[in-house]
């Protein structure tokens, strides 16, 4: 199977932990996005849910395909949220945010009692930092920020390049009006202590670092379907 294929099989799967009256977290990406079509399908044929879209192009498509909508303000609490990752360890550990979406992905994960998360094959690692960490900041003293975020992770043993995120050769801008820098840490040993030094930094909104949030991994991937649970208190 292509990527794209690996990824709709693990987002049909997902489907079968929906049940009738729940209250759902929609994902942001390309996996997600299967998700949410899958999700439709089931509507259309009487699946009664609503569900808090992570990103305004989520919000668009559920709208465009039928999937009822609500918010936390008015459902602040949710039964399931699923969600795609860019990189997976063996605890469940997860980098999230390459398509910049990640704060409202963690708010919405957070608000949910379980956390689903669907990749393709490729997405698992024994240890995180091949691929960048988004680190969403405010653009208002940027910089400092940055120099901060490389004094954080430092000390706690963790370096890397770290770069502006552009989009046309301007600063890519999130749905909340913020800016997201990418870290090349490459050797993540201590994903908690990481999220720890990131989130204690002035102008750092929030980072892609997932920490045991996640209870079940769902795997699309050659030979099928790989499902991967664990109890997580949330």
């Amino acid at each position: 199977m292509t990527a794209d294929e690996q990824k709709r099989v693990a987002a049909l799967a997902a489907l079968d932990f929906v049940e009738d009256g729940m209250r759902l977290g929609l994902g942001t990406g390309s996996t997600a996005a299967h998700f949410v079509i899958g999700l439709a399908e089931r509507v259309s044929g009487g699946l009664s849910v609503v569900g808090v879209p992570t990103s305004e192009a989520t919000r668009d498509l559920a709208e465009q395909t039928g999937v009822p909508l609500t918010t936390l303000d008015e459902t602040p609490e949710l039964d399931l949220c699923v969600d795609g990752a860019d990189e997976i360890d063996p605890d469940f550990n997860l980098i999230k945010g390459g398509g910049g979406a990640l704060l409202r992905e963690k708010i919405v994960a957070h608000a949910a009692a379980r956390l689903i998360v669907i990749a393709d094959g490729s997405k698992t690692s024994e240890r995180l930092g091949s691929f960048d960490l988004p680190i969403e900041v405010l653009p208002f003293g940027a910089k400092a920020t940055v120099r901060a975020i490389e004094k954080a992770a430092g000390a706690v043993g963790v370096n890397g390049a770290i770069a502006q995120r552009l989009k046309g050769g301007a600063p890519y801008v999130t749905d909340n009006g913020n800016w997201i820098f990418d870290a090349a840490f490459r050797d993540i040993a201590d994903p908690g202590s990481l999220a720890a030094a990131l989130a204690a930094v002035p102008g750092v909104v929030e980072h892609g670092l997932f920490v045991e949030m996640a209870n079940c991994v769902i795997l699309g991937t050659d030979a099928g379907v790989d499902i991967r649970q664990k109890d997580v208190e949330r």
